[in-house]
């Protein structure tokens, strides 16, 4: 292993650029020349990349989003955009791929497995939705910045007396939702992997105002409903001023949490020592406090289990 890519597709997660550090000096400890691809399989297919050194990753660790850029792209998923990446990754000498991503650039990665070339896969992704790894890089930063908006909005709540229903994202995987509910004391949480009923929510909000309680909090994951939707049939059924909150792509910038770095530091160098040693067709994943690799094809045939006691949990203390 003389020489290496990495590059970033999908949704941006913070700890993506603690990842890529880590990935730079680690490589350039073992003597191994690094390659960051920008704007992720389209800057493959477009062959936009910058040799990298030490100091093209100082000052990064702390930064969310990503300094390599990030960017969706139908073109390499097509037999001749895949042509084009191969091409590029044979012009500029990369002998092997470090991806940091989520499913679909996981998708990717695997198709460069397929076409011969070792590839390491990092989860990126706030959704926390890879069935295969128990966290996600950037997933515990953007819960803490769905909580700090949760305890922002509950001052106001309370001062009015409102119900307010907050949507918070995570595609079809309530995570998210689920673990701000419960670290932010939430009335209900509402989730894709859970039908809901509409009258149980409101007969939560009626039951919490009958013991003296003028507010309410209500989780939205993306994936269960529309926030306008739901506050709106709760004003209808209960007559309680009802408010929501959509808090869109604030949840994925900001400052990481010190658990991503750490976690983003430790996978990108985990990444490269895969890869000098030879392995292949690998994603890392954390399970625990252990990170441990998986073949990616058994990775992506895996089904997401729902956190079911959690789930529980959540609707136990919010009595």
């Amino acid at each position: 292993m003389k020489k290496l890519g990495v590059l970033t597709s999908g949704g941006d997660a913070p700890g993506m650029n603690a990842a890529i550090r880590s990935v730079v000096r680690y490589g350039i400890y073992n003597n191994i020349n690094v390659i960051g691809i920008k704007n992720g399989y389209k800057g493959l297919i477009d062959n936009e990349s910058i040799e990298m050194n030490l100091s093209s990753v100082a000052d990064i660790i702390h930064r969310g989003g990503t300094i390599l850029g990030s960017a969706r792209s139908k073109e390499f998923q097509e037999e001749e955009g895949l042509k084009k990446a191969l091409n590029n990754i044979k012009y500029l000498g990369i002998d092997g791929m470090v991806v940091i991503g989520g499913d679909g650039t996981f998708r990717g990665a695997q198709q460069l497995c397929e076409s011969g070339i070792p590839t390491i896969g990092i989860p990126g992704t706030i959704d926390n939705d890879l069935p295969y790894t128990q966290y996600t890089l950037g997933f515990f930063t953007a819960l803490t910045t769905v909580l700090e908006s949760v305890e922002k909005i509950r001052d106001t709540s309370s001062s009015h007396g409102r119900t307010n229903v907050i949507q918070v994202m995570g595609r079809n995987c309530g995570d998210i939702a689920l673990y701000a509910g419960l670290a932010g004391g939430a009335e209900m949480v509402i989730l894709p992997e859970v039908p809901y009923n509409i009258d149980e929510v409101c007969d939560k909000i009626m039951q919490g105002r009958a013991r003296g309680k003028k507010h309410s909090i209500i989780i939205l994951a993306e994936g269960a409903g529309e926030a306008k939707d739901i506050s709106e049939k709760i004003r209808e059924k209960t007559g309680v001023g009802t408010r929501y909150s959509v808090l869109g792509y604030t949840q994925r910038g900001g400052t990481p949490s010190a658990f991503d770095r750490l976690l983003g530091s430790q996978m990108g160098a985990r990444a490269v020592e895969l890869l000098k040693n030879s392995a292949e067709n690998k994603l890392l994943g954390i399970r625990g406090n252990e990170i441990f690799d998986m073949d990616i094809e058994e990775a992506l045939s895996k089904e997401k289990e729902f956190d079911l006691s959690t789930y529980e949990l959540t609707k136990i203390l919010s009595i």
